[in-house]
């Protein structure tokens, strides 16, 4: 019995060790695959000058760009914790994303304090609450913004407006303040599968830090 009960756990921690070396691989591949397509999207614009990995499922990376656009800027991929079944799982009854971050400081430090989330509200009620469709007028509304602050300063503006292009649409959210890093952008890593949608990403922080350097003025 004894020797049967210790087959069974050397066999599953074999299990979990071969889980977690091929997720992890797996993992590691996608993240430098995801690393590399915004490299080549933003061609001769910035390059790569260091890598190191946060765990198995976070990958970090300092830019260095030709042009003075950003100061000491970096990228985090944040991937699901697939080698870490238990985790995985959470991330998966959550609903967790698999995220691109751009953080870097800018030229002058905002003179703004600005934190926006995107949110998306759906309706999936009871058919029977509803009722017939041809009771309900439906209506498309544009963005709405929501804010905590009791004044809309001047400086607002500028920024709004690039987070409500379609490109600015896709930023799932971002971050502006007065100390390091001044600009932190985050985006949905499956929106980034293509280089335009990349080079896209990298137009959208220019209008951000350029609204920012506005703000300051």
């Amino acid at each position: 019995m004894g020797r049967l009960f210790l087959i069974d756990v050397v066999g599953a921690a074999v299990a979990v060790g071969l889980w977690y070396l091929g997720f992890a691989h797996y993992n590691r591949r996608r993240g430098i695959q995801a690393l590399r397509q915004v490299e080549a999207a933003c061609s001769n614009r910035f390059r790569i000058v260091e890598t190191h990995w946060v765990g198995a499922s976070r990958l970090q990376a300092h830019l260095r760009f030709a042009a003075h656009w950003f100061e000491n800027a970096k990228v985090t991929i944040r991937l699901l914790p697939r080698p870490l079944p238990i985790q995985w799982l959470l991330s998966r009854w959550h609903k967790q994303r698999e995220t691109i971050t751009f953080e870097a400081d800018l030229d002058s430090a905002p003179g703004i304090r600005l934190d926006v989330f995107r949110h998306h509200w759906l309706s999936d009620s009871d058919r029977k609450v509803i009722g017939k469709p041809s009771n309900w007028l439906v209506s498309r509304p544009g963005p709405v913004v929501l804010t905590t602050s009791t004044e809309w300063r001047q400086e607002l503006p500028p920024i709004v407006n690039t987070l409500m292009t379609s490109r600015g649409h896709k930023l799932l959210r971002v971050r502006l303040r007065s100390e390091s890093p001044h600009l932190a952008a985050t985006i949905d890593l499956e929106t980034l599968s293509d280089r335009e949608t990349a080079a896209g990403f990298l137009g959208v922080l220019r209008e951000l830090a350029a609204g920012a350097s506005t703000s300051r003025q």
